[in-house]
């Protein structure tokens, strides 16, 4: 076998265990349709089959978009009918998630206790610790590890002095993106990467009376930044993708105008983030505020500019974190606005998806419409892994 067939195929291996764009995650959408009763399990089985036919990793970089965590997440969600499907496999997937998660734990406060800069990888969504959280508070919340894991992200609330600079304690000194220098570093506010998940991931785990020393006051404290930095514009409010250290030194932020309305770093993740935090808080007042910020955004202009169709960044995205939103509101304004809200993703979603998986592709686009077709919660939980349920 050549050096490039064997590279290809840990390639395709590495691939399958993803939960953004390989068989784990598309697999979710076969789930959905089994327990829905709409297909039999057989193609289910098969897109899990592919997902773990090979090595699974359990590398420092597993997440729960990759490896063991986007496994244990994958069966968890097809056993959500209480069956005992994939029983065997689930428990296993679990104690390595445990020993997984202890690992990290520990490498993480090793490294801040030493003053080493944060990455994404260290508490985002996707490969960090606020992901694996939000997996074990839904699925493994007797873990002995998950209280040291929860405390960890609550002393990631907490402000840090970085030379003469008072800067959030989830601070990174890398770019957002190779595209978008942010000299110095950046402070993340989305749900995908930034102070958004961290709350949600919080908030999550407060509803369902997992809470460690200081919890409520991390979420608060989470809560205040947002209120800081809240931009108001015609076309509703906003918030700022990221902070530069000139934004705190000046106390206004350099991003000139609103990004587009997405899941991942815009107005429709924070929202439910907060409003997350508000039940969790249980805080009318401020749960109806997140709930009227949303629906000031969902107005024809902004929706103009919501082009994509996947859940990270477009339409699919926006609709499901929407439906939620609505599902937990008191105040009717979100649900008033579903209808267009689905007229557009029954329309985009007739265009080419960029791949077959969840977070950018077809399983993602075609499980938000299932949310739409039936008019109830997804089966599977499948959207817990956006941090919106």
């Amino acid at each position: 076998m050549t050096t490039e067939t064997i590279d290809a195929a840990e390639l395709d291996q590495a691939r399958a265990q993803s939960l953004a764009s390989g068989a784990a995650g598309a697999a979710l959408l076969d789930v959905e349709h089994a327990l829905h009763g709409t297909a039999s399990w057989t193609s289910a089985a098969e897109h899990i089959r592919t997902a773990t036919s090979g090595t699974i990793s359990a590398a420092s970089h597993a997440g729960l978009y990759y490896g063991v965590p986007a496994i244990c997440f994958l069966l968890h969600a097809a056993s959500s009918d209480g069956s005992a499907r994939f029983q065997t496999a689930t428990k296993v997937a679990d104690r390595h998630v445990a020993a997984v998660t202890e690992r990290r734990v520990k490498a993480a406060i090793d490294r801040r206790s030493h003053g080493i800069a944060l990455t994404f990888k260290d508490y985002d969504l996707f490969y960090g610790l606020a992901g694996i959280c939000s997996l074990m508070v839904r699925s493994m919340p007797d873990s002995a590890v998950l209280p040291e894991l929860l405390t960890y992200l609550v002393e990631l609330s907490k402000p840090r002095r970085e030379d003469d600079l008072l800067v959030p304690g989830w601070w990174v000194d890398h770019d957002p993106d190779p595209i978008m220098p942010t000299p110095g570093g950046h402070a993340n506010l989305g749900m995908a990467h930034g102070a958004a998940g961290l709350l949600a991931t919080l908030a999550l785990a407060t509803r369902r009376g997992i809470e460690v020393q200081g919890q409520r006051e991390a979420v608060v404290r989470i809560i205040d930044l947002f209120d800081s930095w809240r931009q108001d514009g015609p076309n509703g409010p906003w918030w700022p993708q990221w902070l530069t250290h000139d934004d705190l030194r000046t106390g206004r932020t350099s991003q000139p105008t609103p990004g587009r309305l997405s899941w991942c770093y815009g107005s429709p993740g924070i929202t439910r983030a907060l409003q997350l935090a508000a039940v969790a808080l249980g805080d009318p007042s401020r749960q109806q505020q997140a709930e009227r910020d949303l629906a000031a955004n969902l107005n024809d202009a902004q929706l103009a500019r919501t082009d994509s169709t996947g859940l990270c960044h477009g339409i699919a995205g926006l609709y499901q974190t929407a439906w939620r939103m609505a599902e937990d509101a008191i105040t009717p304004e979100i649900s008033d606005r579903l209808a267009d809200l689905a007229a557009h993703l029954t329309h985009h979603s007739q265009a080419a998806a960029d791949d077959d998986g969840l977070l950018t592709g077809h399983a993602g686009i075609q499980l938000a419409l299932e949310t739409l077709r039936y008019g109830t919660a997804p089966k599977s939980g499948w959207d817990s892994c956006l941090l919106i349920n």
